[in-house]
């Protein structure tokens, strides 16, 4: 082996705490300012208020501005992945201000939280935090530009109203753009709070539509700009070698055969995270090769040589340890939730059920590989990154670099998906290091199968359910055993039990009327890097309870249907805090304002039976399948109706959704998220990462199989229930019911249950 060269990464602990799952700030603030341009400025600030009196500078906040030339520009401070924020929270505030939508001009923040406030896109909760702010600041500009209006034409303030961009007095036929109140409205002090008012709901023009979303012409063009769209001048392209089991170490390696590769110019070492618990924003060690382009990159990686010291994780087999898991079901876990007497439950022989419920490692399998772009020079660091959460990537990179923070910039490219994957700034990191290294930019990119070999996975779980009636054959009791690595355990290897924020997902909520109840909690280690996957726990926990429930309902001689809204009783709202042994979570949100509300449910149940013609197609004898969920606040119910075609293949002609999420801002988002929904849930159904030797078997999609068209679902109906609640989060809500509802739809098809995924049909 030749010298090594190498890059350290500077191993010092962000000052976050990552530790606690879906836990938003929910200040706001709002702060008033005028541009430079003579334009009028207004944005949300997180952390302060107060208007500016400096009249010729920005506001340190900005979300929007109005120039002199009637220009409106929204500032998008979220990731945009295909769930269409970036359209949707500016559509708030230029309703509000009644903008015209067609001359709104969006631009895409870079990673500040100084400026912006939460910029994480994760946790379905952009909307419910972002909907009431963007509405205050809408309102406020609106207020001030009807204010100075009004001072001009010498009227009341309330007989003038904005319409299309321009402020109206109608009595008068006075009118006047935005743009030509800009600079008597710069004039004016922040109104207070009790002069702020929001328009009626049924004023609005854009919120509870469809609105496309505002980047589709320029996706369809091919003229958008994803992460590896970004192309600088005498940039490199580097590929890395990584770790191939988790804890492992470089001991040595040989870059000359690379070398010779033409168009590769260096090779170098990354030494990345240490031991077991490499942390959710650490690369993992590896060896780039950098050269003049992608091709010579990945050729010059397979032609290193390099000896690794596997470590402890070698040894790891993801099937050993599933079945460890589901043994350690048959004993005595930590109780996270209990009600009634669980000692006297009767489970006797004939009046009771106990199944179990395993499910796999999944990868978010993103169709846009991780790339992130990084120049850096003379000690300031620009990014370029599909990344979920720029503020954290922009914290880890200065942290690698040993940089100020304000040293370095984070530009937000568009996503082609997330799913909670690029949250993690890993990426990121090793682009940062590459580019410092060799003093010019670099591009890394990540291959689908580094995406597969190197993800921050959706752990594998093991459940148990004992369920018994009593004498009138009502259901009496509920035990519960689910099992699964934390993610927390990426970070701290002596994190053995799920956190109360992934038992609060899905589990700790069950919401049905049944005497006596226990939630239990395994110990389970991980040998590899976990992360958050779209719903995160969600996932296992509908899978194991809806699937339970539906053969409960059997059991009983009773419609699955009618049994859960038997068990969700009368129109009430639920608490669990006093039965849960932690902390309840609620996603992060107080639990007077978001509670669990029976009603709710049972109408998006009612709703999809109706919808999905429930009684007529069990009659019909098609097979068709049943499951309802909760989750991120949002309530939905589900139904799958499976058949063969004369090949004996499956097919999925029809998915039924009803949802109900509060007041759904942009209608087409809400179908898409749950078209597209249908279809990641059904992908997940379907496949499955597996370790063997602490090594990920599945190399590409031929493996690990998200599906395809043909597969698909031929027509997923998504009915919206019409709210004036407080709106909630749609893109993880319509994964959890669906893989049960198809579950228990096969079930009728083939008469037999299933208890383990993938689905093998």
């Amino acid at each position: 082996m030749n010298n090594r060269q190498h890059i350290p990464f500077i191993n010092k602990a962000i000052n976050k705490d990552r530790s606690t799952l879906f836990k938003p700030s929910r200040r706001e603030f709002l702060k008033l300012g005028s541009l430079a341009t003579g334009g009028l400025l207004i944005g949300i600030n997180l952390k302060c208020s107060g208007p500016s009196k400096d009249t010729e500078t920005f506001a340190p906040n900005v979300y929007l501005s109005i120039g002199k030339d009637n220009t409106v520009t929204i500032v998008a401070h979220r990731s945009e992945m295909g769930t269409g924020i970036r359209t949707t929270l500016p559509m708030v505030l230029a309703d509000e201000l009644g903008a015209d939508w067609k001359n709104v001009k969006i631009e895409q923040a870079v990673g500040d939280e100084e400026k912006y406030g939460d910029q994480n896109t994760d946790g379905s909760y952009s909307i419910r935090m972002f909907y009431d702010p963007m509405r205050k600041a809408g309102a406020t500009a609106r207020h001030m530009l009807l204010k100075a209006a009004s001072k001009q034409w010498d009227v009341k303030v309330e007989e003038c109203e904005t319409k299309d961009g321009a402020v109206i007095h109608s009595s008068s036929g006075n009118q006047a753009t935005f743009g030509e109140l800009v600079e008597e409205a710069s004039k004016l002090d922040l109104p207070s709070e009790g002069e702020i008012k929001f328009k009626p709901f049924a004023e609005y023009k854009l919120i509870g539509k469809d609105i496309p979303i505002y980047d589709l012409k320029a996706i369809v063009m091919g003229k958008a700009t994803f992460g590896a769209d970004v192309s600088l001048p005498d940039m490199l392209v580097a590929v890395i070698g990584r770790s191939p089991v988790v804890g492992a170490s470089i001991k040595g390696f040989d870059k000359s055969k690379a070398m010779e590769i033409p168009g590769v110019k260096e090779v170098l070492q990354i030494d990345g995270s240490e031991g077991v618990a490499p942390g959710l924003d650490k690369p993992l060690p590896g060896v780039a090769v950098l050269a003049t382009n992608t091709w010579a990159a990945i050729k010059g990686r397979d032609a290193l040589e390099i000896d690794w010291d596997l470590g402890e994780n070698q040894q790891f087999d993801s099937d050993g340890q599933l079945t460890e898991m589901l043994e350690s079901t048959r004993g005595e876990g930590k109780t996270r939730r209990e009600r009634g007497n669980f000692a006297p439950v009767n489970l006797m022989q004939g009046n009771s059920l106990d199944k179990t419920y395993l499910a796999p490692f999944y990868a978010h399998g993103t169709i846009e590989p991780p790339a992130a772009i990084a120049n850096y020079a003379d000690g300031k660091l620009e990014l370029w990154a599909p990344t979920q959460h720029p503020q954290w990537a922009r914290e880890a990179a200065a942290t690698a670099l040993d940089l100020p923070i304000e040293n370095v910039k984070v530009n937000v490219t568009l996503l082609g998906g997330g799913f909670g994957r690029k949250s993690k700034p890993d990426f990121v990191v090793e682009a940062a290091l590459l580019s410092k290294a060799m003093g010019k930019p670099v591009r890394v990119q990540w291959t689908r199968e580094d995406d597969l070999h190197h993800d921050f996975y959706h752990s594998h779980s093991a459940q148990r359910i004992q369920a018994s009636l009593d004498g009138s054959g009502k259901i009496y009791s509920w035990n519960h055993h689910t099992v699964f690595p934390a993610i927390g355990a990426t970070s701290n290897p002596d994190e053995l039990h799920p956190s109360d924020g992934e038992m609060g997902l899905g589990a700790l909520d069950f919401p049905y009327d049944i005497p006596h109840i226990r939630l239990e909690s395994h110990e389970s280690k991980a040998h590899t890097r976990i992360g958050w996957l779209r719903s995160v726990s969600n996932i296992h926990h509908a899978f194991a309870i809806c699937c339970m429930l539906d053969e409960m309902a059997e059991k009983r001689g009773i419609d699955p249907i009618a049994q859960v809204l038997e068990l969700l009783g009368d129109d009430q709202t639920l608490s669990f805090e006093e039965e849960v042994s932690g902390d309840f979570g609620n996603y992060g949100e107080p639990y007077d304002k978001f509670p669990w509300e029976t009603g709710r449910m049972k109408n998006v149940v009612r709703k999809v039976a109706e919808a999905s013609g429930w009684q007529n197609a069990k009659r019909e004898g098609k097979y068709i399948g049943f499951a309802a969920h909760k989750s991120f606040l949002t309530y939905v119910a589900c139904t799958v109706t499976v058949e063969k075609d004369s090949k004996g293949n499956l097919i999925i002609p029809e998915v039924h959704y009803a949802v109900d999420c509060g007041i759904a801002v942009n209608t087409d988002r809400v179908r898409s998220q749950f078209e597209g929904g249908a279809q990641f849930a059904l992908s997940l159904a379907t496949s499955a990462i597996t370790f063997k030797d602490g090594k990920v078997q599945e190399n590409n999609f031929s493996e690990y199989k998200i599906i395809r068209m043909p597969q698909a679902p031929k027509k997923t109906h998504v009915h919206i229930i019409e709210s004036q609640e407080k709106p909630t989060g749609v893109g993880e809500p319509p994964v959890p019911p669906f893989i049960p509802a198809l579950c228990n739809a096969l079930y009728q098809m083939t008469g037999k249950r299933i208890y383990e995924l993938p689905i093998k049909v």
